[in-house]
């Protein structure tokens, strides 16, 4: 192998230690993530309401990741035209989302005047979609709380950056709720 070769090795490997290392730093905890969740809801809802605000966005977050990962399964599996069957998902204890239930479709929305009712109409429509989920989750919640648009918007922004897959050994929800019980 050349010197010059050997030196493009050996750059290509650094860059690509640097790059790991930003990607490192850049990850944030997720109680930093809940942190500034909080943030973002000061002065618009009292303290006490902040688990209940941010928990069903983090469960649609996470319901749709799992979603997204199943939904990836099938396609890898050359099932693509089961991918829009709940029997399928249900069977692999994964909830099914209608389109307007993912969160990619909120997350598109986010910055619209109706953001609070879409949020709404998602969980309404998970529930409706999930037996098991009937009366679990929050209804016409977000539209109640008359929260600024934009605030709504930046809460998405900050619930889109917590990977809800990173570490299945543990209970996402529990650990948000313990969260903001403390």
């Amino acid at each position: 192998m050349a010197k010059s070769q050997i030196v493009t090795l050996i750059l290509c490997d650094i860059k690509n230690s640097i790059n790991m290392a930003k990607k490192v730093i850049k990850e944030k905890t997720i109680e930093e993530s809940l942190w500034e969740s909080a943030n973002k809801l000061r002065g618009s809802v009292e303290p006490s309401e902040y688990k209940h605000v941010v928990l069903s966005l983090i469960f649609l977050k996470y319901a749709y990741d799992r979603f997204t990962e199943r939904r990836n399964e099938l396609m890898d599996e050359g099932k693509e035209a089961f991918a829009d069957n709940p029997v399928f998902y249900n069977a692999k204890n994964v909830f099914y989302l209608d389109p307007e239930s993912r969160w990619d479709f909120l997350i598109g929305n986010a910055k619209q005047n109706d953001i609070a009712i879409k949020i709404d109409k998602a969980l309404a429509k998970v529930e409706q979609s999930n037996p098991t989920l009937k009366g679990a989750l929050p209804s016409n919640y977000y539209a109640g709380l008359s929260l600024d648009r934009t605030k709504l918007a930046a809460l998405l922004d900050e619930v889109n950056k917590i990977d809800t897959l990173k570490d299945p050994e543990n209970d996402l929800i529990g650990r948000v709720y313990e969260y903001f019980l403390g």
